[in-house]
């Protein structure tokens, strides 16, 4: 139990920040596709945007195993990480991710990223 609801699901993912930063380069569109608006400018204005990114992109592939859904289950920019009370993480849950949340009874999110030049991980609880 958490405070406020029981845990529905956990979910974490890490992401390779080279391989990322290929992809990125390779796939034209993928970051229109894949991050919302806010998310690309809070990461475009560090001095390398790429670590940012890819702690954003687990936080979304973490809240589909949270959900116990896999890809394609919603878009990515379904889900936003957004800055919380004090500056922390937090996330914004829209369109399909928010259906699957509802049908769960998820009542809310707590959300952690961190990445290293190298790996760039999040976790992703959903909890009633």
């Amino acid at each position: 139990m958490i405070p406020g609801g029981e845990v529905i699901g956990v979910g974490v993912d890490a992401v390779d920040v080279e391989r990322f930063r290929t992809v990125l380069g390779r796939r034209r569109g993928f970051a229109e596709r894949v991050f919302t608006a806010a998310e690309r400018a809070e990461a475009g204005s560090r001095h390398d945007p790429v670590p940012g990114l890819a702690a954003r992109f687990a936080a979304k592939e973490a809240v589909m195993k949270s959900l116990s859904v896999g890809l394609g289950a919603f878009d990515f920019a379904d889900v936003e990480v957004v800055r919380g009370e004090g500056g922390a993480p937090a996330l914004s849950v829209t369109g399909r991710a928010a259906a699957l949340a509802e049908e769960r009874a998820v009542g809310g999110w707590h959300v952690s990223l961190t990445h290293t030049a190298s790996v760039a991980m999040a976790i992703a609880v959903a909890y009633r």
